[in-house]
């Protein structure tokens, strides 16, 4: 099955769907890897009663991914960078905030742009919100807050450690000052608030310039050459198709208990980075080669 004919089928999954009529949504990060499926999905409901405003920084990544509905008035384009105080008196009922600098790479290039996106984007859209009869808002953490494992299953009691003198915590840290400013807003001013923390994410949609370590691998293959890895690759993760993933975020927005943390994973698919690799390579008929860096 591929990834419309999974879109289909989560658009027609049993929800509170009702819940939405009339309502207006706003999701940041609409262009990216989860927000997109999720407008995907929303805009693939047998009855779409609902506004979408997608929230982006590219027009014509937006035009790209989803010039497919150019016929449906419901689904709105919103130029904005997350980090800016909005403006306007646009009401949303519904606030998805899945606006974050997800790419490795922008850890070591723009660690306070990361930091920003996450901390200033969530106090931005809860300000608004508040302003504007904000119903419920729904923070795309990760599951990163959890910091270094300690080899037992995450659960969302779980409070984990993360080094918070380097750079790379640019990331995780932002994620859990953004959980509690979520969790600041319900008890001051008494936001309705969930909050889902996904495991390692993969789908269609990501961008060229993405540069974890899924998206490299069919890079790889896609282009005929075989995946070089830099190491042994046994880091042990846990992943989580996108579309199971919006599906969840969905059934938390319309069902989830408010002031809630939920984690979004697939058991079946815990797998350490030279399995991943060799699954990738042996679907698109190349190889795995490791070359350990040289010593100096």
């Amino acid at each position: 099955m591929g990834y419309q004919q999974d879109i289909f089928k989560a658009a027609k999954c049993t929800l509170p769907w009702k819940k939405l009529s009339g309502k207006s949504l706003l999701i940041t990060g609409a262009t990216g890897l989860i927000g997109g499926a999720i407008v995907d999905v929303l805009m693939n409901r047998p009855t779409i009663d609902f506004n979408v405003y997608a929230l982006g920084r590219n027009k014509d990544r937006f035009k790209s991914l989803f010039d497919k509905y150019s016929n449906i008035d419901n689904l709105h384009f919103l130029e904005q960078d997350v980090t800016k105080p909005m403006q306007g008196d646009m009401t949303f009922h519904y606030i998805i905030h899945a606006a974050s600098g997800a790419n490795p790479m922008e850890y070591a290039t723009n660690p306070v742009g990361v930091m920003k996106t996450n901390i200033l984007g969530t106090i931005n859209l809860m300000d608004y919100g508040l302003q504007h009869h904000l119903e419920k808002f729904l923070l795309v953490s990760s599951g990163e807050v959890y910091g270094e494992g300690n080899g037992n299953v995450f659960t969302e009691n779980y409070s984990g450690y993360v080094d918070c003198n380097s750079v790379r915590a640019c990331y995780p840290s932002s994620k859990r000052a953004a959980e509690t400013l979520c969790a600041s807003y319900a008890s001051q001013y008494g936001v309705d608030i969930n909050i889902v923390r996904p495991s390692h994410i993969y789908g269609p949609y990501f961008t060229e310039s993405d540069n974890r370590v899924y998206a490299q691998f069919i890079r790889n293959v896609l282009r005929g050459d075989d995946i070089v890895m830099k190491s042994t690759g046994e880091q042990f993760r846990s992943w989580c198709y996108v579309v199971d993933c919006v599906s969840a975020i969905l059934y938390i927005v319309l069902k989830g208990k408010s002031g809630e943390a939920y984690n979004v994973a697939d058991n079946n698919s815990n797998i350490n980075i030279k399995s991943l690799a060799e699954m990738i390579a042996e679907i698109g008929g190349r190889k795995v080669l490791i070359e350990q860096p040289s010593a100096i």
